[in-house]
């Protein structure tokens, strides 16, 4: 868990009573699966803390989580077509999945908590924002997001991706987990 053993999150009161097929299926009338959203949250929050705020080397990229995650897509998943969103959401390890999220989750926290208050006020350096592009985190359709992101403190990256973002495709997800 991301949070302590004993607290619940609120993607653990999603994911903990769903089955594998319920987690991986796409219901109708929806773009994603919650295995999906969860790898989209744990990928965005991975880039922006580690690449973007802390100019460290994504977990992504240092764990292996790739073949880990028994996909192939190294991206966010930023305007991913209807036909990766299947595939990944069919092929992705779960159990790996959870232990990616739980990683960068972690990350996020230790990083938090060795921010300075005048850090909050930096804006991120360009050389981190092509670091996405080198690295293969993003590519030319997620250009709007680069450029968002470019336009942010520290601070604003604290608010979106690492928080907002995650509750807005938390949401998702148990709306996904409820729909038949």
């Amino acid at each position: 868990k991301v949070t302590t053993p004993e607290t619940e999150s609120l993607e653990d009161l999603i994911l903990d009573d769903m089955a594998e097929d319920q987690i991986r299926r796409i219901p109708r009338g929806s773009e994603h699966s919650v295995a999906w959203t969860i790898w989209h949250i744990a990928r965005i929050e991975d880039i922006a803390m580690n690449i973007l705020v802390a100019n460290e080397q994504q977990l992504f990229l240092e764990n292996d989580w790739l073949s880990r995650l028994n996909i192939v897509y190294k991206d966010s998943g930023f305007a991913m077509d209807d036909q990766g969103v299947a595939e990944l959401s069919t092929t992705i390890d779960l159990e790996a999945l959870r232990a990616y999220r739980v990683s960068v989750g972690r990350k996020t926290r230790g990083i938090v908590r060795q921010l300075k208050s005048d850090t909050l006020k930096e804006m991120t350096e360009h050389e981190r924002l092509q670091r996405i592009y080198d690295e293969g985190a993003a590519g030319p359709e997620a250009s709007g997001l680069i450029d968002y992101w470019s336009k942010r403190t520290i601070a604003g990256l604290l608010l979106m991706p690492a928080t907002r973002h995650n509750l807005i495709h938390l949401n998702e997800a148990l709306k996904l987990k409820r729909r038949r």
